[in-house]
Parts: structure tokens; sequence; C-alpha cells
């Protein structure tokens, strides 16, 4: 089975940009806390999150379709490739989301951006942020615009979850790991 490690340290060969990586680390985290809330591996979710994004620096204009053929010669079992491509489905790929592992990938990808921009914007950062605050953000389409709401309502749906409540598990699950995420805040 993939361990985060193993995930930190491929990603490190394929990824530079820094606000991907930190992307990456905001779902990966997000992913921790979906898998506790499922009674699932929370490592192993992580790995997922770490990795999901691994050829986009490199080959945005063709997301996912250089992900598969390393995962495998890393060893990365066809259950997590098939999960890690199921994030992009409708959009880049046809592998839809069945599993809770894969329905939570594609629904926290995007919300975690929105989190992340809810944030930066307040001065306690994500250690105060609760569920109502983020939630007004989520309905005005011009804040974090280029975050697809339709996409994290369609994920929400799929795991048959209030966006709330998995906003507030995502919330808890980055929480955890704040000044790594640099979402401290300002104030201490």
């Amino acid at each position: 089975m993939l361990t985060l490690q193993q995930a930190i340290d491929f990603n490190a060969t394929m990824v530079e940009e820094a606000s991907l990586l930190l992307h990456e680390k905001n779902v990966c985290y997000a992913m921790g806390a979906m898998a506790e809330h499922f009674g699932e591996d929370a490592e192993h979710w992580q790995a997922i999150g770490m990795l999901h994004d691994i050829d986009y620096e490199k080959y945005p204009e063709e997301h996912l379709q250089h992900t598969a053929e390393p995962l495998r010669a890393l060893g990365v079992c066809e259950e997590d490739i098939r999960a890690i491509l199921s994030h992009g489905y409708g959009i880049c790929t046809d592998v839809k989301p069945e599993t809770n592992l894969e329905k939570s990938l594609f629904t926290v990808d995007e919300l975690t951006g929105i989190i992340q921009a809810c944030a930066r914007m307040r001065p306690h950062g994500i250690t105060d942020l609760e569920v109502k605050s983020l939630m007004k953000k989520f309905k005005d389409k011009r804040f974090a615009a280029k975050c697809d709401r339709a996409l994290i309502l369609q994920g929400c749906e799929m795991l048959g979850m209030e966006l709330r409540d998995v906003a507030a598990i995502c919330i808890e699950g980055m929480k955890a790991h704040a000044q790594e995420l640099g979402l401290q805040g300002t104030e201490e």
C-alpha cells in the first residue's frame, strides 16, 4: 500500500511550484480527515491527496494524461491510480468516482481552495474558522472564483453528505496543520 512518505518523496521529483505543492498539502490533510470520517486509513488517503496533481505542473493542458505510467513505475496499485484519475471526472477523465476515497478526492480538491482563501483573509487564519463563515464565502461566486462550486456540490451529492459537513471535516483536517499550510493567521 502506498505510504505518505513514498508519496511525499515521489511528489518532490515531480512538483516544484510552491502554490501547487501547497494545494497538494491542503488536499492531503483534508483527505486524511475524510478517511477518519469514513473509518479508513488516514495516511493512505493523505498519500493519494499528495499525489493527485503530480502531472499538472508539467502538463497543465493534459492533466491526468501523464499520471498513470509514472505511478505504475513507482509500484502504486491500480486501485490507487484509479482514485487519482477519478478526481478529474467530467473535466479531463471519464473515470467516475465510485468509492468513498474517490468521491472524497473529487470533492475536496476544489473545496480546499475555498477553505484556504477564506482562512487567509482572517486574522487567526484557519484556527478559528467556522463553517458558517465558509458558507458565506461559498455563496459569493466572486470569492475564490476559480474554485468550481458545482463540482464541489456534485461531489457532496456523490458522498451523500451536506456541504457544511464535508467542509467541517476538511477544516478540521487542515487546521491540525495550520502552520505548515501558512494558515495560522497574522495575529497570535
